[in-house]
C-alpha cells in the first residue's frame, strides 16, 4: 500500500519512516515538507522520494495511507483534510487537543469510511510487551498495581505552551500503555511540575494514579528537566512481583545510526543483562525479552485498511486516553480525584 509521510521533525525522521521502510506491504511514497532544513534532511535520506510541500499535493499524486506528524496544534485540520479525501490516516500522539475533539476527529472518519488510527507506537516497546505476557500468563498473580515511569534527560524536546507539556507528550505513551495493559480507568488523582516557557505556562513532569474499573491501580510519573534518564516498570500481585528497567532499545538504536530493516529478525530485543526479574516464592527469574517492533504497528494498520480488520490502536482507544489526560489536568488544577463517565 502506498503511505505518504506529513512532516519530517524528529518524530517523522526516527519514529516514523525507518519503521515504514520496515514494514511488510507498505511503500513510502512522498514526504510533506516545507522548510529548506527540513527538505535538505528528505532528500539527504530518501533521495528517489519526491517531496511535497503541503498535505494537498501529496493527496493530488495520490496514496492509500498518509501519517500525520506535524506539531500537536495542526493535526487536527490535517486530519479532517485527510479523511475529506477519502484517505486512511494515521495520527501521530496526541491526535487532539481533548477527548472532544478525539470524537469529532473519530466521527468525521466513520462518517466518510475510512479508518482513523493513532500512533501509540510505545505498545510495541520491548519491555511493555514483555509485561504483557508476564500478565496474559499470571506469573504474579492477582495484580494489584503497576508502577510505569519514564524519566528523560531530553530538555530539548519540552514542547512549550498550552499545546504542548510532557504530559500530553510522554504522558499519552505511559497512559495508553497501562490502558492497554490493565484495562479501562474509572477515576484519575494527578499531580503537575510546571515551567515558565516563552510559549506559556508548561507541564514539566508529572505523577498520575489510575483507579481501573478492575480495581487494580496504577501509577505513572515522567520527567524532562531533571537530570535524569530512568526506565523502571514494577508489577505486584499476590504471588510475587516482576520489575523491568530497561533502556529504551528501539530509540536507541535508531539515534545510534542503526535501522530495522538491516536487521529485522533481530531488531528490537533487550540486552540479556536488562531483562527484566520475576520475583516468586519458587526464586527469583529472568524473564527474556519480547522484540520491540513498531515496524509491527504499520503492518498491522495496513492489514487493517486492505482487509477491514481493526487497526493496532483505534480512534476509541486513543480517546479514553485523552479522556484520562484531560482527568489528569482537571484533577492537578483542582487538586482532586477526577472520575470519569
Amino acid at each position: 500500500m502506498r503511505i505518504g509521510l506529513v512532516g519530517y521533525g524528529t518524530g517523522g525522521q526516527h519514529f516514523h519512516a525507518p519503521f515504514i521502510q520496515a514494514a511488510e506491504g507498505l511503500e513510502l511514497v512522498g514526504i510533506v515538507a516545507r522548510a529548506p532544513k527540513t527538505i535538505a534532511k528528505v532528500r539527504a535520506d530518501f533521495p528517489t522520494i519526491p517531496v511535497y510541500q503541503s498535505l494537498g499535493e501529496l493527496l493530488a499524486a495520490g496514496v492509500d495511507i498518509v501519517t500525520i506528524t506535524t506539531p500537536p496544534q495542526t493535526r487536527r485540520e490535517l486530519v479532517l483534510e485527510a479523511i475529506a479525501a477519502g484517505v486512511a490516516v494515521i495520527a501521530d500522539k496526541p491526535f487532539a487537543p481533548d477527548a472532544t475533539t478525539g470524537r469529532e476527529l473519530a466521527a468525521a472518519a466513520k462518517a466518510k469510511g475510512v479508518v482513523l488510527g493513532v500512533y501509540h507506537n510505545r505498545r510495541f516497546d520491548a519491555d511493555i510487551r514483555t509485561l504483557r505476557a508476564v500478565l496474559e500468563q499470571q506469573r504474579v498473580g492477582k495484580v494489584w498495581r503497576l508502577h510505569n515511569r519514564m524519566d528523560l534527560d531530553d530538555p530539548a524536546t519540552l514542547e512549550g505552551g498550552e499545546s504542548g507539556g510532557l504530559l500530553r507528550d510522554l504522558g499519552s505513551h505511559l497512559v495508553d500503555q497501562t490502558l492497554w495493559l490493565l484495562g479501562p480507568v474509572k477515576a484519575v488523582f494527578a499531580q503537575l511540575d510546571y515551567v515558565e516557557r516563552p510559549e506559556g505556562r508548561t507541564d514539566a513532569g508529572f505523577v498520575i494514579t489510575l483507579l481501573h474499573a478492575s480495581g487494580v491501580h496504577s501509577h505513572l510519573s515522567s520527567s524532562k528537566l531533571n537530570h535524569l534518564a530512568a526506565r523502571d516498570l514494577r508489577l505486584y500481585g499476590d504471588k510475587g512481583s516482576y520489575v523491568a528497567n530497561g533502556s529504551d532499545v528501539q530509540a536507541q538504536a535508531i539515534f545510534a545510526g542503526q535501522r530495522p530493516a538491516d536487521d529485522l529478525a533481530g531488531w528490537g530485543y533487550e540486552k540479556p543483562e536488562l531483562w527484566g526479574r520475576l520475583r516468586t516464592a519458587a526464586g527469583e527469574e529472568k524473564i527474556p525479552s519480547e522484540q520491540g517492533c513498531y515496524h509491527a504497528y504499520y503492518e498491522a494498520f495496513a492489514a487493517a485498511v486492505k482487509n477491514g480488520s481493526e487497526p493496532p490502536v483505534t480512534a476509541e482507544e486513543a480517546i479514553h486516553t485523552l479522556a484520562v489526560l484531560d482527568a489528569a489536568l482537571l484533577s492537578a488544577k483542582e487538586g482532586r480525584l477526577v472520575t470519569l463517565d
